[in-house]
């Protein structure tokens, strides 16, 4: 996968910031009753650390249920965004690229929603290692991502590149593809995680991964 590439993913995501829900999500309204539905269920308590954060339709919800959310994203316009919608909770933002980011502490949660499909193949295993260093003993990661069902709506234009069009008409490549929870849970067991994915309607994977012998019931 090329640096160039990946600097088009960054900035389709900028230019495409100011549409993004709307595209994204359809309808806002219900789409943060789901999302606040998730997480809920998935409980991200104590120190939260949020990568690709994008406009804060994760973040807002986090925020109510999480002691503190550090939400990092490499779009200063989404981030923009972000700060102006989540009004509550103790919440910092950074603009900053998650594969240079090199932040010191560590988290109880790590939490990713519609990120993981935008990691180059050849990068998941450095991905999943700066995963681990930013936990805390005992923590977990979060995630949520698009089912391997849902990959028939994109226009792919080479080995996990997509086409995508703005409203303007302007088109970027980005990285992009769907997850097969089996193939995932495979390859996070080789390096050591334990995983849980489960479904939520047709579209939607949830994700809980942890590291070690603490063994997901």
């Amino acid at each position: 996968m090329t640096d160039d590439v990946l600097a088009e993913q960054v900035g389709y995501y900028r230019s495409r910031a100011g549409e993004y829900d709307a595209t994204a999500y359809g309808d806002v309204d219900t789409a943060r009753a789901r999302i606040a539905r998730l997480v809920r269920a998935m409980a991200p308590r104590g120190r939260v650390l949020e990568l690709a954060c994008g406009t804060g339709m994760w973040t807002e919800a986090l925020a109510r249920e999480a002691g503190s959310v550090h939400a990092v994203d490499a779009a200063p316009e989404t981030i923009a965004i972000a700060r102006g919608r989540v009004r509550e909770g103790a919440v910092s933002f950074e603009v900053a690229d998650v594969f240079a980011w090199r932040a010191t502490g560590a988290y109880d949660v790590v939490f990713f929603s519609a990120w993981l499909s935008h990691v180059p193949q050849a990068r998941f295993d450095e991905f999943w290692g700066l995963v681990r260093d930013r936990l805390a003993p005992g923590g977990r990661v979060l995630f949520v991502d698009e089912h391997v069902d849902e990959q028939a709506k994109e226009a792919f234009v080479g080995d996990e590149v997509v086409e995508r069009r703005l409203a303007d008409g302007r088109t970027f490549r980005i990285v992009k593809h769907f997850v097969d929870p089996a193939a995932l849970r495979d390859r996070l067991d080789g390096l050591g995680w334990e995983c849980r994915i489960e479904r939520d309607g047709d579209d939607w994977i949830l994700g809980e991964a942890r590291i070690g012998d603490g063994r997901l019931d």
